[in-house]
């Protein structure tokens, strides 16, 4: 796996200069366009759109300063439509214009090669189960929320918290198969899955029964399901589990993503500082 990934990023460094399809280093690492983005994301810590922007810009930057073509050639090369729109992402990453770094012969900002290797790690085990789902509903309230990747989501505290109990009651009172009782489900995301990108988010129960029609709900396709469980402080617990099961559960296992709905079910302790989590996520097994 480590491998293929490895020959997929030389293929986006040797067409930096070209338009990348994600289809194509997909296919070199032998996964789905949706499961790259994700195990990209994952093992980088940054989407991929935002590594091969600050790539092109760094091979961009090498270049204003050589001198040896003009920076109207340069933003054409590297895909962009105007010398404005070049010299305004040039400096929002290297923090001074294109123009003035080759007058000065400034120092720019680097975003190094990206290579994956092995860490022995595993010293600790995952808990996993592979379940498989006929049909289902998610019913409850939604909202459109920004992604957050670490710490509390403000947008989703407080739409949990503008939802009554008498409803929130009545929304639990339909769940009636695994994961059972309330869960947070996170629908529609942006394939970059950047910081500040929005999301779906259903405060609800997976269920079989039809919505009340004053309620929102998510009709999901029969498939394939991993769950994974684990405790710990809230959330860092909850966020660290999403993070461990693409860093560490995926490169081990004849499974990858696949589109759908993330659902999460939570238990938080008396004084809401631990919490007990179980998190679902749609995958399909991989070619062997």
């Amino acid at each position: 796996m480590l491998e293929r990934l490895n020959q997929a990023m030389e293929h986006i460094e040797r067409h930096l200069d070209q338009r990348i399809e994600v289809a194509e280093p997909a296919r070199i690492a032998v996964t789905s366009e949706y499961h790259f983005r994700r195990l990209f994301s994952a093992l980088a810590g940054v989407p991929l759109s935002e590594y091969v922007r600050r790539r092109r810009l760094t091979v961009a930057g090498a270049e204003v300063l050589t001198g040896e073509r003009t920076l109207l050639e340069i933003a054409v090369r590297y895909g962009y439509t105007s010398g404005e729109a070049f010299a305004r992402a040039f400096r929002a990453m290297h923090g001074v214009g294109p123009g003035e770094a080759r007058r000065a012969g400034a120092s720019l900002q680097s975003q190094p090669r990206m290579s994956f290797r092995l860490v022995v790690e595993g010293s600790s085990s995952m808990r996993y189960r592979v379940v498989q789902k006929a049909e289902f509903r998610v019913v409850g309230r939604k909202a459109r929320v920004p992604l957050v990747h670490e710490g509390m989501n403000p947008a989703i505290a407080t739409f949990v918290r503008g939802i009554g109990q008498d409803t929130v009651q009545r929304i639990q009172r339909l769940s009636d198969q695994e994961p059972e009782g309330i869960v947070s489900v996170s629908d529609n995301l942006d394939h970059s899955r950047a910081e500040g990108t929005e999301l779906d988010y259903y405060h609800g129960v997976v269920t079989g029964a039809a919505a009340p029609e004053d309620l929102d709900a998510l009709t999901v396709p029969a498939g394939t399901w991993a769950v994974f469980g684990n405790s710990g402080p809230f959330p860092q617990a909850l966020q660290y589990l999403w993070r461990d099961v693409f860093t560490q559960w995926f490169p081990s296992n004849p499974y990858r993503s696949r589109p759908g709905p993330e659902i999460l079910r939570t238990r938080l302790s008396q004084d809401a500082a631990q919490a007990d989590a179980e998190l679902w996520i749609p995958v399909e097994r991989t070619a062997v």
